[in-house]
């Protein structure tokens, strides 16, 4: 059985920063690329970050270039998502998912329970 589990989010002030974890379990993790994705209050689902099976490729929302960094240790069957200069719309339930593939296509079959990210003063 697949499972993600999320951990790391918080209340943080804006500008703040927080490191999001994603522990994998039950399918091979370095055989699939991974994605973050988040949905704000009241809002629908937001893409945010994604990354090949190695890492070698990652990608980003425009609004997160620049401010977030996706990574992952295949070693740990983790995924990351280092977030820098929070503002206070990125406040949200942030979720890692799982793709079908070890190339980023869009395309997620699995999800976490998600970790929640305020910021806010």
């Amino acid at each position: 059985e697949v499972q993600l589990v999320e951990s790391g989010g918080g209340l943080v002030q804006p500008g703040g920063s927080l490191r999001l974890s994603c522990a994998a379990s039950g399918f091979t993790f370095d055989d699939y690329a991974m994605s973050w994705v988040r949905q704000a209050p009241g809002k629908g689902l937001e893409w945010v970050s994604a990354i090949s099976w190695n890492g070698g490729s990652t990608y980003y929302a425009e609004s997160m270039k620049g401010r977030f960094t996706i990574s992952r240790d295949n070693a740990k069957n983790t995924l990351y998502l280092q977030m820098n200069s929070l503002k206070s719309e990125d406040t949200a339930v942030y979720y890692c998912a799982k793709e079908v593939a070890g190339l980023v296509a869009g395309a997620l079959d699995a999800w976490g329970q998600g970790t929640l990210v305020t910021v806010s003063s």
